[in-house]
């Protein structure tokens, strides 16, 4: 009885069993054929990678850079662009390398300040005297900069070169276009009285 249903159990499994694709052939034609086939998978993540300063490898983390503008006293609002210092770890002359990847279409990326520039004692500077001259990095096409607003979102739209795949870097450098006369003391900082601009790409 124990046997009997050893064997039973056995047969019941057997067509469970994964087996190989084979094919077995035999003839007296010459040729004779045997196939045999695989299939393959291969499962890609959506991802999306945003980068403003210096870097090169798509990792996470990294420093915030600060552009500092130090305009000579002998030249306060006469209209003449102040190019920025450099900042830490980039390139020169307050320029900044920056890039998007993204693998699922269009790229909504945008800019967002919280209000103008202070000085923590009631005086401004509006964002709209910071510009960004953009040149091209390594792609064909430049990463546009989202203009810069008081306290507002700017919004451009990147969208793929071919499929669904956007690649795409520039450098920016930026200038205080120091159009007017305003009140001494530093404005912005670091984190603070307005100085952090965030910027954001967003993908379906």
């Amino acid at each position: 009885m124990t046997k009997t249903l050893l064997a039973a159990a056995l047969l019941a499994a057997v067509p469970m069993m994964a087996n190989a694709d084979s094919q077995f052939t035999t003839g007296s034609t010459s040729p004779i054929t045997a196939r045999a086939h695989l299939d393959f998978q291969v499962t890609i993540p959506k991802i999306l990678y945003l980068r403003v300063g210096d870097g090169l490898s798509m990792a996470s983390g990294g420093n915030i850079e600060q552009i500092a503008f130090n305009v000579a006293a002998g030249n306060v609002g006469n209209g003449t662009a102040v190019a920025a210092t450099t900042p830490s770890g980039d390139l020169d002359n307050g320029s900044v390398t920056a890039r998007v990847i993204g693998n699922n279409g269009n790229i909504t990326f945008t800019s967002t300040t919280t209000g103008p520039l202070n000085n923590g004692a009631g005086d401004t500077i509006s964002y709209s005297q910071i510009t960004a001259a953009v040149a091209t990095l390594t792609s064909t096409v430049a990463l546009p900069h989202p203009t810069l607003a008081d306290g507002a979102t700017t919004t451009v739209t990147l969208n793929p070169v071919s499929g669904k795949l956007v690649n795409r870097d520039a450098v920016w450098t930026f200038s205080y276009e120091n159009d007017n006369v305003v009140a001494p003391g530093i404005y912005g900082g670091t984190n603070a009285n307005g100085s952090r601009v965030t910027y954001t790409a967003s993908m379906p």
